[in-house]
């Protein structure tokens, strides 16, 4: 072989040997190539509202993501505007939605052309609590004197305050006319925000807003907790208001009222949208729980810290269909379609 032979083909390895690197090296994981859109099919100052702009300030802070996030409220048709325009996004991986129980009640209540399965499933990143909240200045000190009070007087005295129509505050409200005998006149409100100002305007006599609705005129002295819609008290013991704290709180069941209730807190996508993509935003909301504003959130709201993705996210969200179709049907909420 002649020397420039010899050359030609230690060359022609080199470049062979190169290529196989270039191929055997891992590809680039997706990102987002532009800013993320977080989709709220509720009015501000509710508790996904809240815990959506809790995100969005920890990837910022933090600098999770090399793209910014923007907060979008769609809370038209109980939050069926947001649910729809999330449908009818497919293939968007820059759009996610934060979920509450509308997820379900509305599209049973309304019969719009959506259904939890029309998304993606991304993180479910807590279960939200529900509280029987009344102004301080009342004289309930129990949630005992305030059925007491409420089986005093004749049917729709009492105004309780909630988020939207036929929707988890409402559902809560009925299972509290079934077990007080006693109906109520319910009034709904955009947001958990605008119920909260309400009860303390004594506009209304109480409310079931989520703990993160509350706990600032909680802390303030303008709300009184009477108990929890849980089967256990809640896990946080730092003080609040005064020398009471989340545990201080006793569960509506040990009050004589038989009613349960948990909210998701999680996140979806779009449909079509790629397996990375989906594994991007379930590592991006791993990275946001262990920052410590996460951590503060989740004790200032009392939350069920419970976080899940993947078929065991699928499975307890069709689980909770299920929960919710029974819940709307006993209430009579479903639309004539279902």
């Amino acid at each position: 072989m002649s020397v420039a032979n010899k050359v030609l083909t230690i060359g022609t390895a080199a470049i062979a040997s190169g290529a196989i690197a270039l191929s055997a090296a891992p590809a680039k994981a997706w990102e987002p190539s532009h800013p993320i859109e977080i989709i709220v099919p509720a009015g501000t100052g509710g508790g996904a509202d809240q815990m959506a702009r809790a995100v969005q300030g920890i990837i910022t802070k933090h600098n999770l993501s090399k793209q910014s996030v923007v907060v979008i409220n769609k809370s038209g048709g109980a939050g069926g505007e947001g649910f729809l325009d999330v449908k009818n996004s497919k293939g968007n991986d820059h759009k996610l939605i934060i979920t509450l129980s509308n997820l379900f009640t509305t599209p049973m209540a309304t019969g719009i052309p959506f259904n939890w399965k029309d998304l993606t499933p991304v993180a479910m990143m807590a279960l939200d609590e529900f509280i029987l909240w009344v102004n301080a200045g009342k004289p309930y000190k129990t949630a005992k004197d305030y059925v007491d009070d409420i089986k005093s007087k004749p049917d729709n005295t009492f105004k309780m305050g909630g988020t939207g129509s036929k929707q988890e505050d409402q559902i809560i409200t009925v299972a509290l006319e079934k077990a007080t005998g006693k109906k109520m006149t319910y009034i709904p409100y955009k947001g958990g925000g605008a119920v909260a100002v309400q009860l303390v305007g004594n506009h209304i006599d109480s409310s079931v807003n989520n703990p993160i609705e509350a706990v600032a005129h909680w802390r303030a002295g303008k709300l009184r907790p009477l108990c929890v819609f849980d089967d256990k008290k809640l896990d946080y013991h730092d003080k609040i208001a005064g020398d009471l704290a989340w545990d201080s709180i006793p569960t509506c069941k040990s009050a004589g009222l038989n009613v349960e209730y948990l909210m998701l807190r999680g996140f979806f996508a779009p449909p079509g949208i790629s397996n990375d993509a989906v594994a991007y935003y379930v590592d991006l909301m791993k990275k946001v729980r262990e920052t410590p504003e996460w951590k503060k959130l989740m004790s200032d709201g009392a939350f069920n810290q419970s976080f899940m993705t993947g078929d065991e996210y699928v499975k307890w969200v069709a689980a909770a269909e299920k929960t919710h179709e029974e819940l709307m049907r006993s209430a009579g909420f479903l639309a004539k379609t279902n």
